[in-house]
């Protein structure tokens, strides 16, 4: 069978994609049987359209849940649809040809459902007989739907979702409404004669009255109620309500409240400023059954009573010990929709969680977790851990909506429980074909906010993200990219992964403006792994751009800084938009004073940074700075001659400058000739100045400027290696040193930690493998002392230690690797 290879090239992105596809006879003749296979074995779902793809860089340098959440599950079908059903949309107007009156969509594949074959638009076509056309019809209008309800499906409903849990025991109903409470409809008729009535009566009516009208009302029909709501009558009947506002029973109060949740009157509407005015006035008057459903109703009409609120939250604070276990649940519930967390309470609502805990369904567990999360509640480790010890004991039970807001939570308080995460790993995967985008972002965004690297997680989420890819917001595709660069995961469809939330990307520019954090967040994750998008890249480094992100609650300079060296030093052939120098140097100094401050003095930086000098004979052997400011995390500079021999370089240091300060070079005619013209077939004047010396003072000032290709990733501290000091030996210029061999082995020595690597695993992170993959392609030859070997030594002896460095720095294999 023949072979059709297309290739699409991303525009601008620096690596290119070939994708291999059988004829399209072959395809069909085995549509049905694939179709089947993908129904039953999600894992290999993609293997039909697995890419076989190549890519090259640009120059780089006992409790059963009996229902399902609709949140967090769909059909692999509907994404598939949609997918298909997306893949012409255009480009942001940003990669528009200024006058083009259509944009084509680079990323289009040449598939028949993008571009139909030429043959079929030129013939003719051929009517058909009418049964066919009756089947066509049928089965068009059935996957329309079938479309259309998995979408729906896909959707995250914020207003129900988080209260399933509602539905888990009776008690809920008195605290909280219920949409699916079953009520006896009234006519339409009948709705027109209560209206009828209250405009003849011209406000006589008695509040009971009122209220009993309000009830009948709101059984209407559903398709009614809009209608209804925007009458004179109703108008004329809420009027009446809000004169009469005193005189309610809170039973009536209740009810008229109950009966706007019903016809969906909106959040600003008039009564309600009414009623809550009279609930805040009445509140300690009511009962906590009474408070928590009234605040309920609140929720459920979107409206923000901070006031109320506040007095629910005293009134339950004084009556904490008569709390029932469905009250407190509902009051957390609140809490986290109300998106505030009231300090006085949270110590009462850590023993509460502690002393019920064996008790919670899960689905309450999940809901606790939530409103936690929502409200920015900090609580103990202890307490996380003991929630997180339920949990993972019955994973298997819980429904994937209250175990993504466990997750939530988890990872808010950055809690690493590992028998919970190797649970995980047991119980996601299977979970995750049929898990929504929103819920995979965020078992995937735990993952890598707490380091922990679990390849069947993220395979699954790979192999399920690209048929869904449509579906993520803009904040979804950043967090996937990031996660998968923060653990430096490149799944088995690498390709088709990465080139499909580049698309989404592309596609969601126009978000990027209000939330430039996004774009920053992915671009980061994708340079975590190598890859770099040179048109988003472009588009991040404007200064229209730059600008907005100063308007941002986050601090995003870091971020452009990071992301503009890497390009720097690993695209040295693009073009696009770079910061300001100014920028520059105000993240330069920032991220110098920081590690003055926090990194340098870090007891293991500081016992390596004395042993060496001690081994190495002194100051000028050993340089503690940040080579690559943007990684934002020190080294250990050491110069090696080609024979194993330490150089002095580091000039800063006083010591230093006192010890090599008699040191000179004869300035001969030749030397001057050299000098000026750059001669390379002529001794340089460094190798001049090492016939005066001893081999362990040899080309000490040859190190203080590096290679040309060097000088885009030095910080201002690392200036002095670039710029020649006053008193100090002039040496070769940079296009002399870079025609010969060179003789000097610089090593960027690591003190690692654990927060360099995954949750306990020796792989490292994201970002400390950018940085080491830079300063090897910047010269360096990286070692690391290990945080597993450094850290015990600490403890043991001088000799030991200096035993241990004397190793890692004078290992025969570096000069070998160099």
């Amino acid at each position: 069978m023949a072979t059709v290879l297309i290739c699409r090239r991303f525009p601008r992105l620096s690596r290119v994609t070939t994708f291999s596809t059988t004829a399209k006879c072959k395809a069909e003749s085995r549509s049905s049987k694939s179709e089947q296979k993908k129904e039953g074995d999600p894992e290999t779902a993609n293997t039909g359209t697995k890419s076989a793809a190549t890519i090259q860089l640009l120059n780089p340098l006992d409790y059963k849940v009996l229902y399902n959440p609709s949140a967090y599950a769909n059909s692999r079908v509907a994404s598939q649809q949609h997918a298909a059903k997306s893949s012409g949309q255009a480009l942001s107007d940003a990669f528009a040809s200024p006058g083009t009156a259509q944009v084509q969509h680079p990323f289009g594949t040449a598939s028949s459902q993008a571009l139909p074959p030429l043959r079929n638009v030129l013939r003719k076509p051929r009517s058909k007989p009418l049964l066919e056309q009756t089947t066509s019809a049928r089965l068009s209008a059935a996957q329309t739907k079938e479309e259309a309800e998995n979408e729906k499906m896909e959707m995250h409903d914020s207003r129900e979702d988080p209260r399933v849990f509602q539905r888990g025991r009776p008690e809920y109903r008195s605290l909280s409404y219920d949409k699916f409470e079953p009520i006896e409809t009234f006519p339409l008729e009948e709705g027109d004669l209560i209206l009828h009535s209250v405009a003849v009566s011209e406000g006589s009516q008695s509040p009971g009255t009122i209220a009993d009208y309000f009830r009948k009302l709101s059984c209407l029909p559903v398709e009614q109620h809009t209608a209804l709501v925007s009458k004179p009558g109703f108008n004329t009947l809420c009027c009446d309500a809000a004169k009469n506002i005193c005189l309610f029973s809170t039973s009536d109060l209740i009810d008229i409240l109950k009966a706007c949740v019903r016809l969906v009157v909106p959040p600003t509407h008039p009564l309600l400023n009414a009623c809550e005015h009279e609930f805040c006035r009445r509140a300690w008057d009511m009962t906590l059954d009474q408070l928590l459903l009234v605040a309920d109703f609140w929720r459920c009409l979107e409206r923000s009573v901070p006031s109320y609120l506040s007095i629910l939250f005293s009134y339950a604070n004084m009556h904490w010990k008569d709390l029932t276990l469905p009250q407190f649940v509902q009051l957390i519930y609140i809490i986290g929709e109300g998106r505030r967390s009231p300090a006085d309470l949270m110590q009462k609502v850590e023993s509460m969680i502690l002393k019920c805990l064996d008790s919670f369904t899960l689905e309450e567990v999940g809901a606790i977790c939530l409103g936690l999360f929502k409200s920015l509640s900090g609580i103990s480790d202890h307490v996380m851990k003991k929630i997180a010890d339920r949990v993972s004991l019955q994973m298997e039970d819980m429904s994937t909506y209250a175990l993504v807001n466990m997750l939530k939570m988890l990872r808010y308080t950055r809690i690493g429980h590992l028998p919970l995460l190797k649970e995980l790993g047991k119980v996601i995967p299977p979970r995750i074909p049929t898990t929504n985008i929103q819920g995979i972002m965020h078992i995937t965004l735990t993952c890598s906010s707490l380091h922990y690297f679990d390849e069947g997680i993220m395979a699954a989420v790979a192999m399920s993200l690209p048929p869904k890819v449509t579906y993520c917001r803009s904040k979804d595709a950043a967090k996937f990219l990031w996660s998968f660069g923060c653990l430096d995961y490149e799944p088995p469809n690498e390709e088709e992964f990465y080139s499909s939330l580049i698309e989404q990307m592309h596609r969601k520019l126009h978000e990027f403006a209000k939330f430039p954090e996004h774009l920053l967040t992915g671009l980061l994750g994708l340079a975590f792994v190598k890859r770099f998008p040179e048109e988003l890249i472009d588009y991040a480094l404007r200064d229209k751009f730059v600008q907005k992100t100063r308007g941002s609650k986050y601090e995003l300079r870091k971020d452009l800084f990071t992301l503009s060296r890497s390009v720097d030093i690993e695209c040295p052939s693009y073009q696009g938009s770079r910061l300001p120098p100014q920028l520059y140097q105000e993240m330069i100094e920032m991220a110098l004073n920081f590690a003055e401050q926090e990194i340098y003095v870090r007891p293991e930086i500081v016992e390596a940074t004395s042993l060496l000098k001690s081994m190495l004979g002194g100051p000028a052997y050993v340089k503690n700075h940040m080579i690559l400011p943007h990684t934002r995390s020190s080294d250990l500079e050491v110069h090696l001659a080609m024979d194993g021999l330490p150089i002095p370089f580091n000039l800063k240091d006083p010591v230093a400058d006192k010890k090599l300060k008699d040191i000179g070079v004869s300035l001969t005619d030749e030397l001057m000739t050299q000098l000026i013209k750059g001669r390379s077939n002529s001794q340089s004047p460094v190798e001049v100045e090492n016939e005066a010396r001893t081999p362990g003072q040899e080309r000490g000032e040859e190190a203080r400027t590096p290679p040309m290709g060097d000088r885009a990733a030095l910080s201002g501290d690392a200036r002095l290696q670039v710029e020649p000091q006053s008193g100090c030996c002039l040496e070769a210029p940079p296009a002399l040193r870079l025609n010969r061999q060179p003789r000097r082995v610089k090593l960027a020595i690591q003190v690692s930690n654990r927060n360099h690597y995954c949750y306990c695993s020796k792989r490292l992170l994201g970002l400390h493998s950018l940085k080491r993959r830079q300063l090897r392609q910047l010269g360096y030859v990286v070692v690391e002392l290990p945080f597993w070997e450094w850290f015990p030594l600490l403890k043991r002896t001088h000799s030991e230690k200096l035993s241990y460095l004397h190793y890692k720095v004078f290992d025969p294999a570096l000069l070998s690797r160099a």
